[in-house]
């Protein structure tokens, strides 16, 4: 019963957040408001479903918000040189995994713990990223790259919840029906257990932390297309909001526990949340409050099923 209540709640509480917000404010179910749901929480989404790999195998990264400018500032400036939006686009992407190799090579090699190094790797990444830029943005893009934030596919489904369902996919496919998915919950339930086994944890936690850099830097990517512009202080506290969606969707940061759907819902329930504190006049301050509570509600619930059932097993 247990289970079925930490599975479902995260999806019962988005209705009964949904519903909430309907009643106090029509204008929430509106179709364009919607679509602005959509557009606001991909970012945070795509991010989010790289950070379930990374948590599920038991590790953590706080730099994914220094980690997304600096890669939004390199496509930025491989498009103001003439590239392609595609190349640019790919540049983010290419930026974003090696940020992610160069944190999965260090933990590895070091054998230093990931929120450690991913904090140090936070003030690193940010400060190259206004090192190059001067602190400013990089402008003078092509406005058909603002075609991947603001475009609607055949004039109805926003672009980016496209690129959303496409990673959720891919990334549902990795977990569940890989051999990659499958020693990424082995290694973050018994990491030792898993390294007995013959898995070579090294190498797979690496594989998670390169496939989050590639991730966040789409995000990024789709970040500069929102406004059209490279900047270095974006994705400034997006740490906490993507570790919430994770935890919030039934993650747990002791790893072993995650799920593409639950992050999903996670992300949506604060996208929503924001939105509709937007609507209804709510300060900004106080949804960051609301936001840290969740948080710790969260992590405190699994740490209480955790306890139940190693209690149950003794």
């Amino acid at each position: 019963m247990s289970d079925w209540i930490k599975r479902f709640l995260p999806f019962v509480s988005l209705l009964a957040l949904c519903v909430v917000i309907a009643v106090l404010e029509p204008r929430f179910l509106s179709a364009a408001n919607l679509a602005s749901v959509a557009r606001q929480t991909a970012v945070i989404t795509i991010i989010a479903m790289g950070m379930t790999l990374v948590m599920v195998s038991g590790g953590i990264d706080l730099s994914v918000g220094s980690m997304m400018a600096l890669a939004g500032v390199v496509g930025a400036f491989a498009l103001a040189n003439g590239a392609p939006v595609v190349a640019g686009v790919a540049a983010s992407v290419l930026a974003g995994a090696a940020c992610g190799l160069l944190n999965g090579g260090a933990i590895t090699a070091l054998r230093i713990p990931p929120f450690i190094v991913t904090l140090g790797a936070m003030g690193v990444y940010r400060g190259v990223a206004l090192l190059i830029t001067d602190g400013k943005a990089v402008v003078g893009l092509p406005p058909r790259f603002g075609y991947l934030a603001e475009g609607n596919l055949f004039g109805l489904v926003p672009v980016p919840l496209l690129v959303v369902v496409l990673v959720a996919l891919a990334t549902q496919f990795l977990l569940v029906s890989t051999r990659t998915g499958r020693y990424c919950y082995a290694i973050g339930s018994n990491v030792e257990a898993a390294r007995y086994a013959g898995v070579r944890v090294a190498h797979y936690r690496i594989i998670f932390f390169v496939l989050l850099g590639a991730l966040t830097g789409l995000a990024g990517a789709i970040e500069s297309a929102r406004l059209v512009t490279g900047q270095p202080t974006a994705g400034e506290g997006y740490e906490l909001r993507v570790i919430a969606a994770v935890v919030i969707g039934g993650g747990s940061l002791s790893g072993g526990q995650g799920s593409v759907a639950g992050t999903i819902i996670g992300a949506l329930i604060m996208g929503v949340l924001a939105n509709g504190a937007n609507l209804l006049g709510i300060s900004s301050f106080t949804q960051q409050i609301v936001i840290g509570a969740v948080i710790v509600l969260a992590v405190t619930f699994d740490a209480f099923q955790r306890r139940r059932l190693e209690t149950a097993a003794l």
